[in-house]
């Protein structure tokens, strides 16, 4: 066995002629006859057998060596590829192993083998013969034959330029490696007790279990007849070791490692392997970023389509079978196969996926909620005093909300405006933000409690990241000073102090100069709204005249929304990019870019609904005392029912657009590119040209991975749930149009995954990292927003002052409807037509409402009437109705915040049951490791008297 490793480590030697090679394998078989026997026959002493195979291993290296470095040809000459056609440069040991040996023909054919059938292909590089990177390629190449893999090479059908390189890690390659990566494998299959119950529980649920039986089948089930039986769920596992390889159950050691373990540990290997001399030059990183090799990942398991149905022939492959139970659109309703989805893409992929999921289920209270206070608006519309006293006030006439062009308007004629308020802003809002609150924190403290038991499934509770490597962009820029690192004990580049700081001040700066370029697209759209109102006031078409605000408002949402794709294109990713210090590691630098970048994107898409929430009417003067931006804009008023209409249908609209845009991006960019990729291959090749490509050749024309791995998609969902939560006092819809998008999304992206990109790399992940801090963040800023939002926005704390203070209830202690009469004119001023400035005084004077020049309108706020001693002065009223907006904003957030923490303290991280389960687990898997090295050392024992050997003082 050492020989054959011995061997199966010596580069290949492909310009050695053919009697040769052949006389050199029946050496090495007659070498491997001649030693096997006499180490079964004779007592011989290993030590000295392993010394004598080590030094013929060394001369026979040396002797490939040298005649490689004489008479081979480079690697990458046309001589040694044909189109279409392999050269092989495995191992002539493992030649030897197939000679004899039947292999299926499907295995020849599906290109996801070597040419013999047999070595499975575990991972692709891909490189252009025209690259110049020809020379470290080779070292590359020939290092990683050293490391035990074995390599083939192969052309592109379509364009002999391109070469393939397909790796196969042997069984003693996976074995040292998944050892030194602590690769924890089945070895025991678990036993599940049933806790002890009382003869009482026991009775109910045996009743409940018969009433379950009355019910229909859950629908959202999938069914386990059609997923694969995954043994490592099923089984207690441990980090895999050589020594003790007879504890785990190895059926066929093809299949004991899966693909996805097999691709990372070939991964491993091939970020430690050396191109060049030199400390730093290493891994199949820098070789990417250099150009040396075009693209490198592992393949796809087969088509994920089949001709024959799976209900009746099963699943070709775990491709096929999540297409099928995943991605496929007839299957939206139904649960994730989070367990497939880990096994073929790994634990950080999965995670989000169970997280995706999670937040999904976790909307539908919430929308449920949502739905319920849009419905009790719908429903007390007509009893509503305050819109019934708006559509009933015809002798009421309002100001103009714009300079000159603007008319007089009746209060009457914004009844339906009035209408469509009370949908959103009812007596039900503020328990909707209360609630909202809440749910935010259920959802994390649940959502901890979720990740535990997944990482407790998953094998994730002990486990530990490795010390990552250093990024190339740190070790190129400072390389020249260097110092000892910690852990490793070895010299690395280090980055003084004082060269942290300033970048860390030229970071913040950039960011803070992007943040402005956001704030100053939000004025250009104050502008745009300033001066559209005047102009669509005076437009020819009369519905557009006669709904100037609300044209004004949604032509500037759709502005808004372009403006915001656009900065996200032009300017987020590459200048966070470069103002993104240079930190040590890659989880450091992917931590760095994904806080700057979500602060980037949380502005850019929500700083003009902010205008709109807290700054919209509220710093507008009064007429004839107007405030102005640049002493000539008028600043906007809100409509005469108020501005949260406009805050509803920015929110509406901005939500809408943005998840249709990023659902075709995520979805429909991909399909055209690969559309656009098959139409050309079925031009120059023919209509059968796709099916009788190799898989490896099929990979290579799918779209790549994007490089910031899973950062967009959290980006987007992460962005979705602050619109959920921050505003939902405003717009209750929020969680049910959230609710039918990640309906959508959960499918979109494994439709995305599973047949538009390559295989991305199986990695793995404890949680969803900087993420679940950035959500904690959003639902403590929710709690202040929604309490401004029901104070300063809505007509909330008015309506109440006016109940309780002033309204014919006035210290009775009601607030009912019929403590709402006169509400509406008690909240509307006096003002003198003939005080309005020259340049804001209307063209029309009035006369179409009473026949005779208007001498008075009114307008939304509480202040006194033109004849009064202080003209324009506030009234108490305004006085008493800001002291309730603090007190209520105070007293809001004070009362939230205590839940919050409460639930936090009252919920643990682990559930009770989880935290038995891992004890239990902990103290049988010392047991059975204990019984099951003591039947061995037993079994040793025994064989040993038998065969007449014994020894003194030996464990029993």
């Amino acid at each position: 066995a050492g020989f054959s490793t011995a061997l199966s480590q010596t580069p290949s030697i492909s310009s050695i002629s053919s009697e040769g090679r052949e006389d050199l394998q029946v050496n090495q078989l007659e070498t491997q006859i001649w030693i096997k026997p006499d180490i079964q026959k004779t007592d011989v002493d290993f030590s000295e057998i392993l010394n004598a195979i080590q030094e013929i291993a060394k001369d026979v290296n040396i002797f490939f060596d040298e005649l490689e470095g004489v008479n081979s040809p480079s690697k990458d000459d046309d001589s040694l590829l044909h189109h279409g056609n392999l050269t092989s440069t495995s191992d002539d040991a493992s030649r030897l192993e197939v000679v004899g040996e039947e292999v299926p023909d499907k295995n020849k054919t599906n290109g996801l083998y070597f040419r013999d059938g047999k070595c499975r292909i575990d991972y692709i590089l891909v490189y252009r013969k025209s690259n110049p990177q020809t020379e470290k390629r080779e070292v590359f190449e020939r290092n990683i034959r050293a490391e035990g893999l074995q390599m083939e090479k192969e052309s592109s059908l379509t364009n002999s330029d391109i070469i393939f390189v397909k790796l196969h890690a042997p069984w003693e390659v996976l074995g040292k490696y998944a050892e030194l990566m602590n690769v924890r494998m089945p070895f025991r299959r678990k036993i599940y007790y049933l806790h002890r119950r009382y003869k009482f529980m026991n009775r109910i649920e045996k009743q409940i279990s018969r009433f379950r039986g009355w019910l229909p089948r859950k629908p959202m089930k999938l069914d386990k007849e059609t997923l694969p039986d995954l043994e490592e769920n099923d089984c207690y596992t441990a980090p895999f070791s050589q020594q003790r390889i007879h504890h785990f159950i190895i059926h066929n050691k093809d299949t004991f490692f899966n693909n996805a373990t097999r691709s990372r540990i070939v991964h491993h290997i091939l970020q430690r392997v050396k191109y060049e001399e030199g400390k730093n030059k290493i891994g199949l990183n820098r070789l990417l970023s250099n150009g040396s090799y075009e693209a490198a990942f592992p393949l796809h398991e087969g088509s994920y389509r089949s001709k024959n149905s799976i209900k009746t022939h099963g699943a070709e492959n775990h491709r096929h079978l999540l297409y099928e139970c995943w991605a496929s659109w007839g299957v939206w309703y139904k649960y994730q196969p989070l367990d497939l989805v880990r096994r073929y893409f790994g634990e950080k992929i999965g995670l989000y996926f169970a997280w995706l999921g999670w937040y999904t289920g976790m909307l539908f209270p919430a929308a449920f909620i949502g739905l319920f206070v849009f419905l009790y608006g719908v429903t007390t519309l007509n009893h509503c005093q305050v819109s019934k006293e708006v559509c009933q006030a015809t002798d009421i006439i309002m100001c103009p909300i714009c300079d000159k062009y603007c008319p007089f308007m009746r209060l009457s004629d914004s009844c339906i405006y009035a209408k469509v308020t009370h949908l959103f802003d009812n007596g039900a809002t503020v328990f909707f933000a209360v609630f909202m609150a809440v749910w935010a924190t259920v959802f994390l403290e649940f959502w901890k409690r979720r990740r535990a038991v997944i990482a407790y499934d998953w094998d994730l509770i002990d486990w530990e990241e490795e010390e990552e490597e250093i990024r190339p962009q740190f070790e190129a820029k400072y390389s020249k000073k260097e110092r000892m690192n910690p852990i490793s004990g070895k010299p690395e580049p280090y980055q003084a102090f004082a060269d942290k700081c300033s970048r860390l001040i030229v970071s913040a700066s950039g960011i803070f100069f992007m943040i402005c370029v956001v704030i100053a697209a939000v004025f250009g759209i104050v502008i745009y709204r300033v001066v559209t109102v005047s102009t669509f006031a005076a437009f020819k078409w009369a519905l557009i005249r006669n709904n100037s605000q609300v044209a004004t408002t949604g032509t500037a949402v759709c502005i808004n929304f372009c403006i915001i794709m656009l900065l996200n294109v032009v300017t987020s990713e590459t200048l966070i990019i470069f103002f993104t210090e240079q930190p040590r590691t890659e989880s450091e630098w992917e931590n760095s870019f994904t806080l700057k970048m979500f602060l980037f994107q949380f502005v850019n898409l929500n700083s003009s609904t902010f205008y709109i929430a807290f700054f919209l009417g509220r710093f507008t003067g009064h007429p004839g005392a107007y405030l102005r931006l640049i002493n000539r804009w008028r600043l906007e008023e809100c409509h005469p029912s108020g501005c949260l209409i406009d805050l509803c249908m920015q929110m509406g609209i901005i939500m809408v657009l943005k998840q249709t845009w990023n659902n075709f991006m995520e979805l429909g960019y991909p399909l055209i590119q690969n559309w656009w990729t098959r139409r050309k291959l079925r031009q120059e090749y023919g209509t059968q040209a796709k099916t009788s490509f190799p898989q490896w050749e099929k990979d290579y024309n799918l779209q790549p991975m994007n490089a910031y791995g899973l950062f967009d998609e959290y980006l987007e969902m992460i962005l979705q749930f602050g619109f959920t939560t921050i505003f939902v006092a405003a717009f209750p819809l929020a969680p049910l149009l959230a609710l039918l998008n990640n309906i959508i999304e959960i499918r979109l992206d494994a439709y995305k995954f599973v047949t538009q990109w390559r295989r991305p790399l199986a990695s793995r992940a404890k949680d969803i990292g900087i993420w679940y801090g950035i959500l904690e963040g959003i639902g403590i800023l929710s709690v202040i927003t929604n309490a401004f939002v029901i104070a300063v926005t809505s007509d909330f704390i008015p309506r109440l002052v006016y109940a309780y203070k002033y309204g014919p209830c006035a210290g009775q202690g009601e607030a009912g409807q019929k403590c709402m009469v006169g509400y509406v004119n008690a909240s509307l001023s006096v003002f003198l037509v003939s005080d309005f400035e020259n340049r804001s005084e209307p063209t029309s004077n009035g006369s179409e409402f009473s026949g005779s020049p208007l001498k008075y309108c009114r307008y939304r706020d509480y202040r006194d009437p033109p004849h009064s001693p202080v003209p324009y002065g506030y009234t108490l009223q305004f006085w008493h109705v800001l002291a309730a907006r603090l007190a209520f904003i105070i007293v809001f957030e004070h009362l939230v915040f205590c839940i919050k923490h409460l639930i936090s303290y009252l919920i643990p991280d682990l559930p009770k049951d989880l935290r038995d389960r891992m004890r239990r687990e902990k103290y049988l898997i010392q047991e059975m490791m204990y019984e099951a090295e003591l039947e061995r050392l037993q079994k040793e024992r025994k064989e040993r008297k038998k065969n007449g050997k014994s020894y003194h003082n030996e464990w029993p």
